[in-house]
């Protein structure tokens, strides 16, 4: 009973934090966003406030948030700033993975450890290039003595400009077979440049510049994992489990705080049939984004990562982004004219919920994933 009570009043703390910050975050967000500006003073305040280490384990120095919890703190920081969830999410999602395997592969804690207490320790952020690698890899790797020298040009890295390591990987070809190798990348080595290309539609303060790796050089000791390119390999099934519910609560919380504005709008106007048909399925799309929110966690509380698990989650993931948009849609079409105008910041709303459309896997490809689990057949070439 003590220990439940005391997981309860850990929870509480993150929401009670997370809901602080986000005050500051959205007083910060329109300025931010109108000048493409990189979000620098909201990390020194997850910093300050235990957020970068909150998934790290207890044990280790860490905050032991679960990853329901951290799920809540980027759903709440993102319907606040989308760009600091959605950059947040992606630093939390490489510590909940190591995180993860620390508490569920024993195999693996020498391994995992000294990263996250590092985390722990420094507050190092990290990065992640999932966006320019995933299942096919990017850059390359030539075989040197002792090692490899990494070039590679990694985009989508949400938070570059605070990054201290990147969580990343460049491809190889020995004995005529394409190698995927993955490593971390300090970004502070004098190979490595963040270019200054993130002017985008939304999401504007994430600061997911290119980085630019030229002739880094990674020691073989340094290379923690090996895998064939283009194929599914069971620590995707790992990843996929675990970060997308992190990644895509970032969307709920836009779509959530639309829903919020629009309505604190509509309840001034006088009251018809069409204004509550429109909040009604308003409702009814935000409810299904929470189901299907919760449909991919459950799938992470299973702590058995498979090619089912990634099915469940990445259906879940889909029906998210669809019902978000289609939340923060009638969320302007509720609010009126109104929305057009920044000071409301639903338009701000709506620009940042169209990258839910953008992570893997995409439409076409997480279809395919599906049929193909429906059917019994393989799903190792689907990207």
């Amino acid at each position: 009973m003590g220990q439940t009570a005391d997981i309860v009043r850990q929870s509480e703390k993150f929401i009670e934090t997370a809901n602080e910050v986000a005050k500051v975050f959205a007083e910060r967000a329109s300025a931010n966003d109108e000048s493409d500006r990189f979000i620098e003073d909201n990390y020194a305040e997850l910093k300050s406030r235990g957020l970068v280490s909150a998934g790290v384990p207890s044990q280790l120095g860490g905050g032991g948030a679960s990853i329901r919890d951290l799920c809540e703190v980027l759903k709440i920081i993102g319907g606040a700033c989308g760009s600091t969830g959605l950059a947040l999410s992606m630093h939390t999602h490489q510590v909940a993975i190591p995180a993860w395997r620390w508490h569920h592969q024993e195999a693996a804690r020498g391994v995992v450890e000294p990263l996250l207490r590092r985390i722990a320790d420094e507050n190092i952020v990290l990065l992640s290039s999932g966006g320019s690698d995933w299942i096919g890899g990017s850059g390359t790797a030539e075989k040197v003595d002792g090692g490899y020298k990494i070039t590679a040009r990694k985009v989508f890295s949400s938070g570059a400009p605070a990054g201290d390591l990147m969580m990343t990987g460049a491809i190889t070809e020995e004995d005529g077979e394409r190698t995927v190798l993955h490593f971390g990348v300090p970004m502070g080595a004098p190979e490595v440049t963040v270019l200054d290309t993130w002017r985008t539609l939304g999401m504007r303060s994430t600061g997911s510049h290119d980085v630019q790796i030229d002739g880094l050089f990674i020691a073989d000791d340094n290379i923690p994992m090996r895998r064939k390119a283009g194929e599914w390999h069971p620590a995707f099934q790992m990843i996929a489990t675990i970060a997308f519910p992190l990644i895509y609560s970032v969307y709920l919380g836009v779509a959530q705080s639309a829903r919020d504005i629009a309505l604190d709008i509509a309840r001034k106007k006088p009251e018809s049939h069409r204004t509550q048909s429109i909040a009604g399925r308003m409702e009814n799309a935000l409810t299904a984004a929470r189901l299907a929110h919760e449909h991919m966690l459950a799938a992470t509380d299973r702590n058995a990562p498979s090619a089912e698990t990634i099915n469940d989650t990445m259906i879940g993931r889909r029906l998210v982004e669809e019902n978000a948009i289609r939340v923060v849609e009638l969320a302007m079409e509720l609010a009126g004219g109104a929305s057009f105008y920044r000071k409301n910041e639903l338009e701000r709303r709506f620009r940042d919920i169209q990258a839910a459309r953008y992570h893997p896997l995409q439409k076409e490809s997480q279809a395919e994933y599906a049929g193909a689990m429906a059917l019994g057949q393989s799903v190792d070439t689907i990207f």
